[in-house]
């Protein structure tokens, strides 16, 4: 049985993990080190406290589908922090030959569910899933990572008409909120607030939440497992480069890779805020 870490534990995990995912994404001279920020706090509650994934191959594990695929470092350095593989090969990122592509593979390493990148499709995924797992009577939920920007596109409404028809109560949407997209403000692109009052027109059971409470986010995936009778999604509200002041909430780092001058200044950053 796995150790239940602490919401002090987890804190930490995922200053860690921000720091070698970032440090990954300058290796490779590529990535998106905006989003992969924003989302290290829900998904580390996710993969280290809610989630049963004691292996990538067990039939009865949670299933965590990524449809925000551009983000892949952060799951990367999720999966190696898991055992999944070697730390160490966190740093062929990009590199050619290498499995950790710029959007994940299925299977390529172990834990990436299903392939992503082109924006929109993941929640349908997960849809499908947790339909298959009622059906096959497993005890599994399916989670799936978006983000504010990806749910501008059309799928995205569909699988949630779907989800909710179909009372997929062990399926659980995140909906990573920072604001941002590449092209700018999200509410300049295509406006989709008040988007909690849109979930929960779409009949899913929403919390909204501070998606950097570390305690918040333990809490929401909690209660998302005891609700029943509809989907849940969870809206964190982020700061997209959260942790880095020179990244927080600036558009041109969604896909840019820090020099390393720049990465030493955030980790720098990272450590002085473990000792606040």
């Amino acid at each position: 049985m796995e150790t239940i870490l602490t919401i002090q534990e987890l804190k930490h995990l995922a200053t860690e993990i921000r720091k070698d995912t970032l440090r990954s994404i300058t290796a490779a001279g590529s990535g998106h080190p905006g989003g992969s920020l924003s989302a290290a706090d829900i998904m580390t509650a996710l993969y280290f406290r809610a989630a049963n994934l004691a292996t990538p191959t067990d039939p009865d594990r949670d299933r965590i589908f990524w449809s925000k695929g551009h983000i892949a470092p952060l799951l990367y350095t999720l999966l190696a922090y898991k055992g999944f593989f070697p730390k160490e090969e966190l740093m062929t990122l990009r590199k050619f030959g290498s499995r950790l592509q710029g959007h994940p593979k299925k299977g390529s390493p172990p834990g990436v569910e299903t392939s992503t990148g082109s924006l929109g499709q993941g929640l349908s995924v997960a849809v499908g899933c947790a339909y298959a797992a009622r059906y096959d009577k497993l005890p599994v939920r399916a989670y799936c990572l978006t983000g504010d920007g990806e749910i501008q596109e059309g799928q995205i409404w569909e699988a949630l008409m779907a989800g909710a028809h179909f009372k997929l109560d062990n399926l659980c949407a995140v909906i990573d909120n920072n604001g941002l997209q590449i092209d700018g403000r999200c509410s300049d692109v295509m406006c989709i607030d008040d988007v909690g009052a849109k979930l929960r027109a779409f009949n899913w059971h929403v919390i909204s939440i501070d998606g950097h409470d570390m305690e918040q986010c333990v809490k929401a995936l909690d209660e998302a497992k005891t609700v029943k009778g509809q989907p849940t999604a969870i809206v964190a509200h982020t700061i997209k480069g959260k942790g880095v002041s020179f990244m927080e909430n600036v558009v041109g780092w969604h896909g840019k890779a820090p020099s390393q001058d720049e990465l030493a200044q955030a980790i720098c950053e990272l450590d002085a805020q473990e000792c606040e």
